[in-house]
C-alpha cells in the first residue's frame, strides 16, 4: 500500500536495503550449494526438529559473530535462519 511504502521510504535504519542485502544473501547460498539438493537442514526439518535447530544457529551465529567470518556475514546467517524458523512456525512444524 502507499502509506506502507511511504513509511519504509522513511525507514531511520536503512531496512529496506538491508532486507534486499538479506534476499540476495540467501539467494547466493541457493546458488552456491543448496539447489535442488536434499540437505541436512532438510532431513532435520523433516524429523521434527527444525525450529531447535535453527535456534541452536541462531545462538551459534551470535555467539562467533566477528569471529570467524566477517561480523556481517554472520548476521546474516542468523537472519537466514530466522526466516527458516518462521517458515516452520507457520507450516507447523515441517
Amino acid at each position: 500500500s502507499k502509506h506502507r511504502n511511504t513509511i519504509l521510504m522513511e525507514s531511520k535504519f536503512d531496512e529496506l536495503k538491508i532486507l534486499e542485502d538479506v534476499e540476495d544473501y540467501i539467494i547466493d547460498t541457493y546458488k552456491q550449494h543448496y539447489a535442488g539438493k536434499y540437505q541436512a537442514t532438510d532431513m532435520i526439518i523433516d524429523a521434527g526438529h527444525g525450529e531447535g535447530f535453527c535456534v541452536g544457529n541462531i545462538m551459534k551465529y551470535a555467539m562467533r559473530c566477528g569471529k570467524k567470518d566477517e561480523k556481517e556475514k554472520e548476521l546474516l546467517k542468523i537472519i537466514h535462519y530466522a526466516i527458516i524458523a518462521i517458515y516452520i512456525e507457520r507450516n507447523n512444524g515441517r
